[in-house]
């Protein structure tokens, strides 16, 4: 256990060591300074300029690059929609996998286009090879799609008084070339050369040792794997996601990937400081999330390493942690580990079930999505969390007697009106949703495999796993059913474009005011105390949204298992 426990330090210590250069990186390449890969990616930019049309020097307002994101993704909504209805007589279909139903195609091009990945079909029979190759190219979208919108709101503070915020585009381009497909590629290497399939073929036969015949689903496993992870992603090529030895063969592979997906969410946090000269506010803001997700991941790991107690009580043998669900090549620390990674950085990929875990572990992994700001997906960490920066921001000025302000810039009604619709629509699609699926029995009960409070804790997971673009699920519940993917697939596209679009709206109309220079009088945001009155203010919302259907879920659930 000890060796576990060594092997999550090192994942986290690797992550943020390289998170920090990372960042570096990604500072300079959205303030257009000279990288060492210049001369590698500004050819290969230049003929995407050239046969695109477009004019990556053209300035945009907030307005106009928000019209760009989403007129893009539209674009690639239909494309998507169309070949999940048509894949069975398409190429590159060698198992003969069939078309998906309109309302599962519905679901599952939306889930991959805004982040999420929410499967509700099983990928080895659900989608032929073409169509996981235009699912991986969404997992490439919309991960540059959130860290273009990021480097909107990064330019938007950076001069004094501004209207034009640099260009979608040419941001969009940049995270694809520049970020995503070089270290895709290093990570893709490294899971192939571990064993996982980089083929076209269809199922291979073989042989067992006990002499049975099976056939084994393989494909382009490496590549979308990679792209999974980095993009905060989280959609599994198989059925089991991680937890498949072809997806995750071994614990150097685990490592790879639990590394991948965190460190672009670590790197956007310090890219920030490095982009405006404020180093001080990205450690503050690092810490903060830092602080949130220790106190999620802990609980967690000890949770699912003590083991079963009614288990134990049965006289088996719990000395390797509470292993239903897991895998013996990873182990239960590993296992919590990532359950708590997966769900704070909007991942959703798994290397174990989630519907196996303790009660209280269950609940952590819910929190860990229903607070969805602590470090967060591919640029939305930021954007969510600048969100609760101006609520904090406000709280405080109104508790000191000051006027808010935020980088030179006055909050006014019109940035709070904005923020708390984004804060508070996030709980409103969930407990909604949840109320409207546990009312409705014929769309709630009649789809559960397990009764009870942990029935109430698998709808309430699909809902909060939707609006927080997560994707992972507690899988006892029978998703695939016109009901879920379509009151999924709304939550889905709401809770994707809104946060986004509500900080950039307040970005640009602070970037239009009047800079106030700093003075004795100004609420410093790169301090320790602010940093404890923005978690404060996150803790907050998300009790007082949250804790009653926490109570009817995993907290019943954990007092009814102790009770026996």
């Amino acid at each position: 256990m000890n060796t576990e426990i060594l092997g999550i330090i090192a994942m986290f210590a690797i992550t943020l060591v390289i998170g920090i250069f990372l960042g570096k990186y990604i500072a300079n390449v959205y303030g257009y300074k000279k990288t060492f890969l210049d001369p590698v990616f500004e050819p290969i930019e230049k003929l995407i300029y050239k046969i695109s049309g477009i004019n990556p020097n053209r300035q945009m307002n907030w307005k106009q690059n928000m019209y760009a994101m989403l007129a893009i993704n539209l674009v690639w909504f239909i494309i998507g929609f169309l070949l999940l209805l048509n894949q069975a007589w398409l190429p590159l279909n060698p198992d003969g996998n069939p078309n998906m139903s309109p309302d599962l195609a519905f679901n599952t091009t939306i889930s991959f286009l805004v982040n999420c990945n929410l499967q509700h079909y099983s990928g080895e029979t659900g989608v032929s090879y073409l169509s996981q190759l235009y699912l991986m190219f969404l997992q490439f979208v919309t991960a540059a799609t959130g860290m273009a919108a990021m480097a909107v709101l990064f330019k938007a503070f950076k001069e004094k008084t501004a209207t034009e915020l640099g260009n979608f585009y040419d941001y969009f381009t940049k995270s694809m070339i520049r970020i995503l497909v070089p270290i895709s590629i290093i990570v893709a290497f490294i899971l192939s050369i571990n064993g996982s399939p980089m083929t076209f073929e269809g199922k291979d036969h073989i042989t067992t040792l006990e002499g049975q015949k099976i056939d084994v689903s393989r494909g382009p496993v490496a590549a979308f794997v990679a792209i999974k992870h980095l993009g905060t992603n989280g959609g599994g090529f198989f059925g089991a996601n991680s937890a498949h030895p072809l997806e995750n063969p071994n614990y150097i592979t685990n490592m790879t990937e639990m590394v991948t997906q965190m460190i672009i969410p670590f790197a956007l946090v310090f890219a920030l400081g490095f982009y405006l000269k404020k180093r001080k506010l990205s450690w503050v803001i690092f810490t903060v999330m830092t602080v949130g997700f220790l106190a999620l991941t802990i609980p967690n790991i000890v949770n699912e390493t003590g083991g079963n107690p009614l288990i134990t009580k049965m006289g088996a043998d719990s000395s390797l942690g509470a292993m239903e669900g897991k895998e013996i090549r990873f182990g239960s620390a590993a296992s919590g580990y990532w359950s708590i990674a997966t769900t704070v950085i909007s991942t959703g990929s798994v290397n174990s079930m989630h519907d196996s875990t303790m009660p209280l572990s269950g609940m952590n992994e819910l929190l860990a999505m229903m607070i969805n700001c602590f470090y967060g997906g591919c640029g939305v960490g930021i954007l969510n969390y600048f969100i609760f920066i101006i609520l904090a921001v406000f709280i405080s000025g109104l508790m000191v007697g000051r006027t808010p302000e935020f980088m030179g810039k006055k909050i006014e009604a019109k940035e709070m009106k904005i923020a708390m619709i984004v804060a508070l629509f996030h709980p409103f699609l969930i407990l909604v949703g949840t109320a409207l699926t546990a009312y409705l029995p014929e769309f709630g009960a009649k789809t559960l495999n397990n009764p009870g409070f942990h029935g109430f804790s698998e709808m309430l997971y699909e809902f909060t796993s939707s609006s927080a673009n997560n994707g992972s699920g507690f899988e006892g519940l029978g998703d695939n059913t016109p009901w879920w993917n379509i009151s999924t697939g709304i939550v889905l596209l709401l809770s994707r474009f809104i946060p986004i679009i509500g900080p950039i709206a307040i970005a640009g109309l602070l970037a239009q005011k009047k800079f106030i220079p700093e003075s004795s009088g100004t609420l410093k945001t790169d301090t320790a105390t602010f940093g404890f009155m923005t978690l404060a203010v996150i803790l907050l919302i998300a009790a007082l949204s949250f804790f009653p259907a926490l109570t009817l879920g995993p907290i019943a659930e954990q007092i009814q298992y102790f009770s026996k």
